[in-house]
């Protein structure tokens, strides 16, 4: 026993494949054997032509990894599962068939399942460092370079289900990214997690229920991302179709967050509710939107600022954070209230809206805050 285990072993770490390791244990039992991994989607059984058998145990074996209750087919004496992290991965089945299997049938199944968990750590590890070399899919998907179907299939090989919504994370990890790796697989069980340019990227389960910050919860692990460097999430998306959008939101906070915006600020503050948060996603799929209502608000008053040295946006701003009151703009910004009175009618000649009208001062206010996302995304 002990000779075929060293054989299985090698057959892993060699390369020879899942297919050496179930002709081993197939040669010492007499029976047919299968191994099914759905994470590398490894499926087969020595010697071949067994279709229902395997299909058999491709069934139960997804149902089992994925947590749901199966019964063993009758096509199947035996199974054993094959585990990594404690989490179960996969299955090694024997085939049923007439007459009695040997005595330690379930010993070299045992050993198979084993090489079969060692392959799948070294693979993992393999596909982790190729990700870190190379960079990820979520990266390219946000650039252009890659395609939704494609993300798609690389997050569902990680066990993630995009079906109960989903939102997406990136850290500017300039230091220990394999620790930040790590604490996203293990708070976010099924997430996609990838490293591209310095930046981690995940995918990860629009958790619901729980206090901001609370373990389970996207803003508790956005919390902890913060130990290894500012950390962007875009809000909760309900399909598939929207992950594209979900990336470049997600990077668009983090640049943000970068030039120390007040609008990132805000995010981190608020856990994404709010005005800034409807601000990044549309500017996440519609830029041009945010764009044309920064052109039609306050971009006039940016322009006169920088050509006069004036203080149109400062006074503007102070106006709205003392509740429109003269008074305490003019004390806030150290002058004369007559001054205040002058600036923000020279507002609404240049915006063509007034300040003290409830309606233009929604979207004066609006317009402030598409003026620090677009400053912020200029500075990135």
């Amino acid at each position: 026993m002990r000779r075929v285990h060293q054989k299985m072993v090698d057959a892993a770490l060699t390369g020879d494949g899942f297919e050496r390791m179930a002709e081993l244990a197939s040669e010492e039992i007499g029976r047919p054997v299968a191994i099914v991994l759905p994470a590398l989607e490894v499926s087969l059984v020595w010697p071949g032509a067994h279709e229902t058998a395997l299909a058999g145990l491709n069934s139960f074996t997804g149902a089992r990894v994925s947590g749901s209750r199966a019964t063993i087919p009758e096509s199947l004496e035996l199974v054993v599962p094959v585990s990594f992290s404690d989490d179960l991965v996969g299955s090694v089945g024997m085939l049923a068939a007439s007459g009695e299997p040997e005595s330690d049938a379930s010993e070299f199944l045992h050993l198979a399942a084993m090489a079969a968990a060692t392959a799948f750590a070294l693979e993992e590890a393999r596909r982790r460092d190729q990700v870190i070399q190379a960079g990820g899919v979520l990266a390219r998907l946000a650039d252009g370079s890659a395609s939704t179907d494609e993300a798609l299939r690389a997050a569902r090989r990680a066990g993630f289900d995009p079906a109960g919504g989903l939102v997406v994370l990136v850290t500017d990890a300039t230091t220990r990214p394999h620790e930040a790796v790590a604490l996203i697989e293990s708070e976010s069980p099924g997430a996609l997690v990838e490293v591209a340019d310095r930046r981690v990227y995940a995918l990860v389960r629009a958790a619901k229920g729980g206090p901001p910050g609370a373990l389970g919860t996207v803003e508790g692990l956005a919390a902890r991302l913060r130990a290894y460097g500012p950390t962007g999430t875009s809000s909760r998306y309900g399909g598939a179709d929207e992950l594209r959008r979900a990336v470049r939101e997600a990077e668009l906070v983090l640049e943000a967050l970068a030039d120390g915006s007040s609008a990132a600020r805000e995010l981190e503050g608020d856990g994404g509710s709010g005005v800034y948060r409807l601000l990044f996603r549309v500017l996440a799929s519609r830029p041009e939107e945010v764009a044309s209502f920064y052109e039609d608000t306050i971009a006039p008053l940016v322009r006169h600022d920088e050509n006069y040295r004036g203080d149109l946006l400062e006074t503007l701003a102070a106006y709205f954070a003392n509740d429109c009151n003269m008074n305490s703009t003019a004390r806030a910004i150290y002058a004369h209230r007559h001054t205040v009175a002058y600036r923000l009618e020279r507002v609404k000649e240049l915006t063509g809206l007034d300040p003290a009208a409830s309606e233009d001062r929604e979207r004066l206010g609006l317009g402030l805050k598409a003026l620090r996302i677009v400053d912020a995304r200029a500075r990135a």
